[in-house]
């Protein structure tokens, strides 16, 4: 423990009487003096003294504080599922959904509401009413950044990306064009197709051109553990959609959750329908969606539950099939743009040679070729480069080409 620091001595003054005028003046001055520099020694004690006071002030309530929530139980988090005539309330407790009869303070009484998230002792009783909060994985799937991807970045896919600029931008640019029709704006669009078709860059694109709110999810970021969870992830992101719309909310791998729905028994499945059931609750129930578009993607297009794919979810049902001749050709050309490419490569038999080939294999293909100038000491991608780079990726097991004939369409 510090001391407190010495008081300086007092100056006293002690002046013979019978000294001249001026001596005596000069002794006053030097007294004087002393008295001065005694005070600023005891102003800078007086300063260091109440700067230490404030500094062991502020440990003893922080002391204080951690005394006191020591001493005091820890509270619980529940939603008010009714308020009863009598002063009395219904709660539910966030993990274990137990719903309890409780009272309420009569102090905070008038305050209370369904649907409030408030916190409870030990006997469950409320103690504090909670502010609304979105679930964090839910703010977590906006979008800040936006995406790199342009249409000019997407080849062969020409037609569908004006089927999805007619559904998602231009209701939100141009909304007035749907009223003078006297029609409503197509409210969803589902992406089908084979892997690597560049369903998922479309949606990129989409993103980077508007200047909507953009929410991005996977279909198994909504499977959860615990009962309630799922569906209360959805209904947290469509409601932060309404809070800062217009929005566009992307869902990637929809069959995660959409899947055609059974007599499983199970409580995973269980809690998989529940989840879908409050999706499409959200996406076509009683409360109007407002300016709130949807674009889901899936290549599991034959798994997917027909309430999902009826008109007021998803108005427009696109197919992204694998590039034909010219669409693989022009996909070449995106990927080879930024690539110094010798003028002696041929896209066009490229393109015949790339026959079942999808968008995302093409680019492997570009960058394959880039990889074997590399290795012969090259700045410049021939004809060649491509050639081998062609076989490389038809003799590796792991990269077998399935066309789009045999996945999952007759």
């Amino acid at each position: 423990m510090s001391r407190s620091p010495s008081i300086p001595d007092r100056p006293h003054r002690d002046i013979d009487p019978d000294l001249p005028d001026d001596e005596r003046l000069e002794a006053l001055r030097g007294h004087y003096a002393d008295l001065v520099d005694v005070n600023e020694q005891l102003s800078e004690q007086l300063e260091n003294a109440e700067d230490r006071r404030r500094k062991l002030r502020e440990r003893a309530d922080r002391v204080e504080r951690e005394n006191e929530t020591l001493k005091s139980s820890s509270l619980y988090i529940a939603t008010v599922e009714d308020v009863l005539e009598n002063d009395e309330v219904i709660v539910k407790q966030h993990g274990n959904n137990q719903e309890v009869l409780t009272d309420v303070s009569p102090r905070i009484l008038e305050q209370v509401s369904a649907g409030d998230r408030v916190a409870v002792n030990d006997s469950f009783a409320i103690q504090t009413i909670l502010d609304a909060e979105t679930d964090a994985r839910a703010q977590s799937m906006e979008i800040t950044e936006k995406p790199a991807v342009t249409y000019a970045d997407i080849g062969g896919i020409d037609e569908q990306i004006r089927e999805v600029r007619e559904a998602v931008e231009q209701p939100l640019a141009e909304p007035e064009l749907f009223d003078e029709v006297g029609i409503e704006p197509p409210s969803g669009v589902l992406l089908y197709g084979p892997p690597g078709t560049g369903k998922t860059m479309l949606a990129k694109a989409v993103a980077h051109e508007t200047d909507a709110t953009f929410i991005k999810m996977a279909g198994s970021e909504l499977v959860r553990k615990f009962i309630g969870e799922g569906s209360r992830l959805v209904r947290d992101l469509f409601e932060m959609a309404r809070e800062r719309q217009p929005a566009i909310i992307f869902i990637d791998e929809i069959d995660a959750i959409a899947t055609t729905r059974t007599e499983s028994k199970t409580s995973g499945d269980a809690e998989v329908q529940r989840t879908m059931m409050q999706l499409l609750s959200e996406m076509d129930g009683f409360e109007a969606r407002g300016e709130i578009r949807i674009i889901a993607a899936t290549n599991r297009f034959d798994m997917l539950d027909r309430a999902i794919l009826r008109p007021g979810r998803f108005d427009r049902l696109i197919e992204v099939p694998e590039p034909d001749r010219d669409g693989r050709e022009q996909i070449l050309q995106i990927h080879t743009r930024g690539m110094s490419v010798s003028d002696a490569v041929d896209f066009e038999v490229l393109s015949e040679e790339t026959e079942g080939y999808s968008g995302a294999e093409i680019e492997s293909l570009a960058t394959e070729a880039g990889m074997f100038a590399i290795r012969d000491d090259r700045d410049e991608v021939n004809h060649g480069d491509f050639l081998e780079a062609l076989e490389k990726i038809e003799d590796d097991d792991s990269s077998d080409v399935i066309s789009s004939a045999g996945y999952f369409y007759q």
